[in-house]
């Protein structure tokens, strides 16, 4: 009877599960093909272990290359630390951005059921690819451009005698990207206006457009239109808060305005000349508000400026709500920074309803790449070639940027990962105005790396 009633069991649950597995035919796709074996750990893991180009946030270029002489594992340990730096992992996602994230994960796996659907969804990923040489760069002179290019970075004045760097183009690897010519860009823009809100490497792409769209030759019939959208330099600034030009023979207009924070500043006593700033993390540069109907392409940064010396300096006060800050977690720098940048991304992808013309792009952020100690601390990017000419991961390395548009309709700019290889481009230690033994490993030479993004950007409008 122990026996009879075991099978009887067994026969039951045998035939539940057979019939189960007829009714969900979709089950059978889990399955490998008969020739294949079947693994037991993730393919996603093994992949990300084999082709994945170090983020920034997490480790070193697979194979930089050093003047130092130094070994290779204490170069990668520097640059480890510096990435580290440049990117914080999202530590205090609101629960808007979590269920942003599960919804837009709900809908990919709706999506995938069908391959023509994979296939009409799959877009070209921009940041995978490799460097090569091309004769047609760079794409305006070093030596011009002085009508748009602020003279510290213009390496070419400088003592600088290596010039490489200007001579290599990004080439995605799945799809073409078009060359970039002044005239196709005012033709796309025309009636248009494209606005980059930033920090100082936001002011390097803006002006590394003005001078790729001009070819770097004078245009005095370039309208200054500053005024229009607030930016006169205050009495007592040492420069405006932004620029913003018009070409007349398409009526396009290019902007500037500098945000570092990407978040809206305002002081705590208006009437107090040493008052502390709010900084609303919560709250969209004011900027945005009074100026988005006029924008036609959006591209937002921050990155560098999340850092506790820059807010003891600025005197800015994290604000929450309309209040100052008391979640714990926020007040950390990178838990502050990763909070606003969903907060503003949230808030400009709630505004595209409203603005059907309006595209908008969050930036990843750029690298920095300072070896062998900090800015202060004698840290150097002496290199004169890349570190490689190759990056292979499918994911971007900046995974905050990238978590912050997921589920929005907001786009990733994402220049993180090909600028990273390229340590050799930066200011180093030309700069016209470091102290001595200071290198700008920040800052980057024009002609040079922002170039590519704006190449980047032009393919992606």
């Amino acid at each position: 009877m122990k026996q009879l009633s075991l099978f009887f069991i067994i026969f039951v649950c045998a035939s539940l599960v057979l019939w189960n597995w007829d009714k969900t035919p979709h089950l059978t796709a889990l399955l490998p093909p008969d020739d294949q074996p079947l693994h037991l750990f993730p393919v996603e893991v093994e992949r990300k272990q084999d082709t994945r180009v170090k983020p920034e946030a997490e480790q070193a270029p697979p194979s930089l290359s050093t003047d130092f002489n130094t070994p290779q594992t204490s170069h990668l340990e520097n640059t480890k630390l510096l990435v580290d730096n440049s990117i914080s992992e999202p530590k205090d996602l609101s629960e808007t951005a979590k269920q942003q994230s599960v919804t837009s994960q709900r809908t990919e796996s709706t999506v995938i059921d069908t391959p023509m659907a994979k296939a009409e969804t799959k877009a070209c990923n921009f940041g995978k690819g490799k460097w090569v040489p091309a004769d047609n760069r760079p794409l305006y002179s070093g030596f011009g451009c002085k009508q748009w290019l602020s003279g510290m970075w213009a390496c070419r004045l400088t003592q600088r005698t290596d010039f490489g760097y200007e001579k290599l183009k990004w080439q995605p690897k799945d799809c073409k990207m078009d060359d970039f010519t002044g005239a196709e860009f005012l033709k796309r823009m025309q009636d248009k206006t494209l606005a980059f809100v930033g920090d100082s490497l936001g002011r390097q792409q803006f002006q590394s457009l003005m001078c790729m769209v001009t070819g770097g030759e004078e245009m005095p019939d370039v309208e200054d239109v500053g005024k229009d959208f607030g930016l006169a330099k205050a009495q007592g600034s040492a420069r405006p808060d932004g620029w913003a030009y018009r070409f007349p023979t398409t009526n396009t207009t290019i902007l500037y305005y500098w945000s570092a924070s990407l978040c809206d500043i305002e002081p705590i006593d208006p009437t107090s000349e040493t008052t502390d700033y709010a900084m609303h993390l919560d709250r969209p540069p004011a900027f945005l508000k009074h100026f988005l109907d006029r924008i036609h392409v959006l591209v937002l940064n921050t990155g560098h400026h999340w850092n506790r010396g820059k807010l003891n300096a600025n005197r800015w006060v994290m604000y929450v709500g309309g209040k100052p800050n008391t979640n714990r977690r926020i007040a950390d720098i990178g838990g502050a920074k990763n909070f606003t940048i969903h907060s503003v991304v949230r808030w400009v992808n709630a505004e595209l309803p409203k603005h059907p013309g309006l595209k908008a792009f969050l930036r990843s952020i750029s690298p920095r790449h300072f070896f062998n100690g900090e800015w202060n601390t004698g840290g150097t990017c002496d290199s004169t070639s890349p570190g490689s000419l190759e990056v292979l991961q499918d994911e971007s390395s900046d995974p905050v940027a990238a978590s912050a548009v997921k589920g929005t309709d907001v786009k990733l700019l994402d220049i993180t990962g090909l600028s990273l290889v390229r340590e050799e481009g930066h200011i180093s230690r030309y700069s016209i105005r470091a102290a001595p033994g200071m290198q700008d490993c920040l800052h980057w030479c024009l002609p040079g790396v922002p170039d590519t993004w704006n190449e980047v950007l032009f393919a992606q409008i």
